[in-house]
């Protein structure tokens, strides 16, 4: 198996790490991720400039331009193909409308659109009171990932998933397979030298019942299949 790895933290965000350690031993991989942080930035590509790619040693390069970008560049100079794309660990949820504007899921996007099977995964924890666990997030990732290569995926299918804030307990999750949840997020802006500043709280966004937001929120792992075959998930 040939895995694609990337993100939209950046080549030397912790979480892609976490993500090396989780895909260690799945199969050879190839990683590929933004020479800076990329977050939040949607599935925006790079068409009328020139792209830089970095070697760091063989086998991990930085792309100087969005999510997006890295995986349509590794699928261009890698010809002989993926079996795969994972995306993230992302710093911080991917949850419900999160997904549109989202750069982690944005890479898995694009590969479904090229007909690799992909996966998102993001860890939520509320900031900036509390912190990634990186070392559980592994250890939680890795079963749910090689579950998720074993199943048959549909054309234009990929997965989103979400980690819970680590409890109290060593126990590994429940992990829900459930929806997107459609609830806008919080619109709440302060006004600061005629300038506005969202600073709408994230934990405080709507739970549709037994959706991501709300499963995830809950302290179960959420796992949403999206679908871009007829169009944008």
């Amino acid at each position: 198996m040939k895995l694609l790895l990337t993100n939209d933290d950046g080549i030397e965000a912790p979480g892609l790490e976490a993500l090396r350690q989780v895909a260690d031993g799945l199969g050879e991989i190839l990683v590929a991720a933004p020479h800076e942080p990329a977050s939040g930035i949607s599935h925006a590509t790079t068409t009328d400039s020139p792209i830089r790619v970095n070697a760091h040693q063989p086998k991990r390069y930085s792309v100087e331009g969005t999510p997006a970008d890295c995986v349509r560049v590794a699928l261009h100079r890698h010809e002989s193909g993926f079996d795969c794309v994972l995306a993230g660990i992302n710093d911080g949820a991917n949850l419900g409308v999160d997904v549109y504007h989202s750069g982690t899921v944005a890479a898995v996007r694009e590969a479904a659109i090229h007909g690799l099977k992909a996966i998102a995964v993001s860890h939520y924890h509320n900031r900036p009171l509390d912190q990634a666990d990186w070392r559980r997030a592994v250890l939680w990732t890795r079963p749910l990932i090689e579950d998720l290569l074993a199943q048959p995926s549909l054309p234009g299918q990929f997965w989103n998933v979400n980690l819970p804030m680590p409890g109290d307990t060593e126990e590994p999750p429940e992990v829900v397979y459930c929806a997107l949840d459609p609830s806008p997020l919080p619109l709440s802006f302060r006004e600061e030298n005629e300038l506005l500043h969202y600073n709408g709280r994230y934990s405080s966004r709507p739970r549709r019942e037994n959706h991501d937001v709300d499963v995830c929120f809950s302290g179960k792992i959420a796992v949403t299949a999206l679908q871009v075959a007829n169009g944008v998930s």
